[in-house]
């Protein structure tokens, strides 16, 4: 009964487009390409197997460098926390070597930026990390900046020195912990106030 009150239109030449538009995608104006292989690529560029094992343990090792310089910075939570004393104490005979000489920090430094950081022979990934390890150590300044100008011996002043430099010491190992730890398993760490600095630094 539908049929005979609204008898449907013919197909029309004219319509033909629309249908070769549906078989052909290129007719489209709009018509999105499938990124599905890019992707993968990406995922792949980003696994495990991207790093080297000898890139990895060069990028964890870096990061002792501002633990080791920043130590110090320590004295109060070290003393107060038995965990925190006992998870550092095989740290302590390579951090005594550390700062048995005044300079080593400052020949770490030169090392690090002139043979790593600036020698296109090692990966980018190695001067990366390297670099962000660089910039950390060289972020301890202002805490030792302030601890030299503003050194109380009691009261409040000596609590919030207390609580900076427990700070410092804490953010220094957290740095520590997850830096390396992502280097050994060939992930790229990115640390706060600290990656886009050396983004900036490494080509």
């Amino acid at each position: 009964m539908s049929t005979l009150l609204f008898p449907q239109a013919p197909l029309t030449l004219s319509q033909k487009p629309f249908l070769l538009s549906l078989r052909n995608p290129s007719f489209l104006p709009h018509a999105r390409k499938w990124k599905g292989p890019r992707r993968l690529i990406l995922a792949k560029s980003n696994g495990n197997d991207s790093v080297d094992t000898t890139d990895r343990i060069i990028s964890a090792v870096c990061y002792f460098y501002p633990f080791f310089d920043g130590i110090q910075y320590g004295k109060y939570v070290i003393t107060q926390f038995s965990p925190i004393q006992a998870l550092i104490q095989p740290l302590f005979p390579a951090i005594k070597v550390f700062k048995s000489f005044p300079l080593n920090g400052f020949l770490v430094f030169l090392t690090l930026y002139f043979v790593v950081v600036r020698n296109s022979n090692f990966s980018r990934y190695v001067r990366f990390n390297t670099m962000q390890a660089i910039v950390l150590d060289v972020l301890l300044i202002f805490p030792d900046l302030l601890e030299r100008s503003f050194n109380p011996r009691d009261g409040l002043g000596l609590d919030l020195l207390m609580s900076l430099d427990s700070t410092v010491f804490l953010y220094l190992l957290v740095c520590l912990i997850y830096g390396s730890t992502s280097c050994l398993f060939g992930q790229i760490p990115r640390l706060p106030i600290v990656a886009e600095a050396a983004d900036r630094q490494v080509l």
